[in-house]
């Protein structure tokens, strides 16, 4: 066929006719927008979460209770004296002496106030063998790890004056300057190296400086844009931190993706031998569609986050979508404009070694893939049942799967001496490292009812064996508040101290405070707050899974106006969520293969990361379902069998399929070299979820289970013909073939 025009129809090809016809306009009016948005969120300030919406249930209850009241908490510090062996107890001149001196150093840095003794308040372990000195520090409790250091050289020094004792000062404070001295950098450098890698990859993959530049530049921009659009919504959505490391991760992957997408079809037009603009019109007709497609699906899924009710998913959810949406817009309209403008200086930069673009030369077909598929379509039974028994074995680990909270070893392990602290303290004073915290507001709190209530709660908190004490009550008279500082039994295993915590619950106060008129009493504190969390997570589990999966179908069925391809590409979905679950499962939770990954069993998954990991997954696996079956569709529009079309779809889209998922990969793996537990966990779960995906999911059981379906693939019953027609855009091929029709003469309905 000529070059001649061609019209084509569809928002993604008017949008990229419109940008490649007005280059500078569209350049300028992304530019504009970018630095727009950059001033407009300056401008606004970002406002975070705030502790007491966090949660729902009696931990944002207690948030809300210390915060209308004006109460800034302190950050707590122990020092944790300890007889290394022998027969040294707390009761011995030189144990005591060691108290006094840790006494002294701690009030002569000023640093602190209302510095304990254990002989006064009793913090001395059963078998008499370790004491606790207690004290908080001055100023803010955010900040306090930038003032402790005087603090922990003055304990330091105390232990070398005591060699037979061991001093190790734990709390707040110290733990926040451990952990910011050791990983403070950690998670910025990934998201750091993470932009070099991609374009290392895209350099590779296109063999040009300019080409591959163009997506890492774009995704760049948009990621810019949404953090000034975050500063802007946070002031009716509060954001954090962690959704803007989220919205990262995520920018970059779509970001580099749909450039990717759009720029590979442009150039393979180009190498069949078609001028520009016909290039250009082609890719905004095909892969810009695509890109709207899986843009708007991927936005739905990350929408799912706004049903879990959690502030921190919530911000997520929102941070993402976002960024989802301005780099699908910015794909779908600069990359046009700037590819309209460079023409063939797209090619500059070019690497020595790497091949060079062929002309006129078709679709760089991928070698390995093709063989592939040769065996995949002549055997579809066979690889149906070989990949689908592959991916349930992997995911049959996820039947056991348990989710908690990480506690401090498990995150960390015994790499850091702190954390040897933090055991040996819950060893000797069970959940001394993290009491529950009740807080009691009262019309007035020295009132006494109840007072009498405040110390029966101390008393039957110890007789129920929630608590082995010392249980701590600090009065807050103007603001009619007390907090009482329970240790629970059980500790660091939140099992056994989410058990002592429902006793605290379910019997002791409503025994003892409970029976007071007008008397608050929620329970905060580490373990409340896992255990909301967990509560609060769990009832958000169906209504998100049930709206991303209903959603993301409606949208397949209209963008493809097939209910089987709607049915199959949720049901793939699924599997390779499954089997991410699954090695998360077997890597973290057992063990299996942990030391190759750099990680270690812990026995548990972090809380939250199923479902996150489901929304992202469910999302990002669209981008190359979408961009496969489109192509593959398109081939049959123009009159391919249904296995030459699948055959020409998977094999003319696995370089960019590959390309893409290996920067995915790449970019996530990043984050599993991290020293957090939690985020390894994140970084090889999407990883591996990315690679099975890219390979298995769509290199085999998506053509063999096409190739089985037949014609079936493009079934719509009569009773749903008169949905919105979304369907792929007609390309020039499309219209110069000759219309592929069924058996009684009628155009198929594809």
């Amino acid at each position: 066929m000529g070059n001649g025009d061609i019209r084509v129809r569809g928002l993604a090809a008017r949008a990229g006719g419109w940008s490649a016809r007005h280059r500078w306009a569209a350049v300028g009016i992304w530019v504009l927008f970018v630095v727009l948005a950059m001033g407009l969120g300056s401008a606004a300030g970002r406002v975070d979460v705030k502790d007491s919406d966090q949660l729902k249930g009696e931990t944002h209850t207690a948030a809300r209770i210390i915060e209308d009241a004006g109460i800034d908490e302190p950050a707590s510090e122990n020092v944790l004296i300890q007889a290394k062996g022998g027969d040294l107890k707390a009761t011995d001149p030189g144990f005591r002496d060691a108290v006094d001196a840790v006494v002294r150093a701690v009030e002569g840095t000023g640093r602190v106030t209302e510095v304990a003794s254990p002989y006064d308040t009793k913090t001395i372990s059963k078998d008499g063998r370790s004491a606790l000195v207690q004290f908080d520090m001055r100023g803010e409790a955010d900040t306090a790890g930038e003032r402790v250091e005087p603090v922990l050289k003055a304990v330091e020094g105390v232990q070398q004056d005591h060699e037979a004792l061991r001093i190790e000062e734990i709390g707040g404070a110290s733990m926040m300057k451990t952990f910011d001295d050791a990983f403070g950098d950690d998670f910025k450098k990934a998201e750091y190296s993470a932009v070099p890698v991609a374009f290392g990859i895209l350099l590779i993959a296109f063999g040009a400086l300019v080409a591959a530049l163009l997506p890492v530049v774009l995704a760049i921009t948009a990621i810019m844009a949404t953090m000034g659009l975050m500063g802007v919504v946070s002031h009716v959505m509060p954001m954090s931190d962690t959704a803007n490391s989220v919205m990262l991760l995520v920018g970059l992957a779509v970001g580099v993706d749909y450039c990717l997408f759009y720029l590979r079809r442009e150039r393979e037009e180009r190498e069949a031998g078609r001028d520009a603009q016909t290039a250009l019109r082609i890719a905004a007709a095909t892969s810009g569609r695509a890109i709207v497609v899986s843009g708007v699906t991927v936005c739905v899924a990350m929408a799912g986050m706004l049903f879990t009710g959690l502030a921190e998913f919530e911000a997520m959810g929102l941070a993402s979508l976002m960024v989802v949406a301005v780099a699908m817009v910015g794909s779908v309209t600069v990359l046009p404009a700037l590819l309209s403008l460079l023409g063939e200086r797209v090619e500059k930069g070019r690497i020595p070694f790497l091949r060079r673009r062929r002309k006129g030369g078709g679709s760089q077909d991928s070698r390995f893939w093709t063989a592939v598929l040769r065996r995949v379509l002549a055997r579809p039974v066979i690889a149906v049942a070989v990949a689908t028994g592959a991916l349930l074995a992997i995911t049959a680990p996820a039947l056991g799967m348990k989710t908690q909270q990480l506690t401090l070893d498990q995150e960390f392990g015994d790499s850091l001496p702190i954390v040897q602290t933090y055991n040996r303290l819950n060893e000797a004073f069970p959940g001394g490292s993290e009491p529950a915290e009740v807080v009691v507001k009262a019309d007035d709190i020295n009132a006494p009812e109840v007072k009498s209530a405040l110390a029966d709660f101390r008393d039957r908190a110890i007789s129920s064996g929630a608590s082995r004490g010392p249980v701590e009550i600090k009065l807050h008279d103007a603001q009619n508040i007390a907090f009482v500082y329970v240790p629970l039994v059980g500790g660091s295993d939140l099992d056994k101290a989410g058990a002592s915590l429902d006793k605290l619950r379910d019997e002791v106060r409503p025994a003892t405070l409970g029976k007071v008129d007008g008397v608050e009493a929620p329970i905060t504190g580490q373990v409340a707050g896992s255990k909301d969390f967990n509560d609060q997570l769990a009832g958000a589990v169906v209504p998100v899974f049930a709206f991303v999966v209903v959603f993301a179908f409606a949208l397949m069925l209209l963008s493809f106006r097939s209910l089987t391809i709607a049915i199959t590409s949720i049901v793939l979905n699924l599997l390779s969520v499954g089997a991410a679950y699954g090695i998360l499962v077997a890597v973290f939770q057992h063990g299996w293969g942990a030391s190759l990954v750099g990680a270690e069993g812990v026995g548990a998954i972090i809380t939250w990361l199923p479902l996150f990991l489901f929304v992202i997954l469910f999302g990002l696996s669209m981008d190359y379902h979408v961009f496969v079956v489109s192509r593959i569709r398109e081939a049959r529009l123009r009159g391919l069998e249904t296995k030459d079309a699948i055959r020409h779809g998977v094999v003319t889209t696995a370089g960019v399929v590959t390309s893409a998922a290996v920067i995915m990969v790449a970019v996530f793996a990043i984050f599993g070299t991290l020293s957090m537990q939690s985020m390894k966990q994140m970084g090889v779960g999407l990883a591996a979820a990315v690679l099975i995906d890219a390979t298995i999911i769509r290199g085999v059981l998506l053509p063999a289970v096409m190739a089985l379906l037949g014609e079936r693939n493009w079934y719509l019953p009569k009773w749903l013909h008169r949905l919105p027609d979304l369907t792929h855009d007609e390309t020039p091929q499309a219209v110069a073939a000759p219309v592929a029709r069924d058996d009684e003469g009628e155009p198929l309905k594809v």
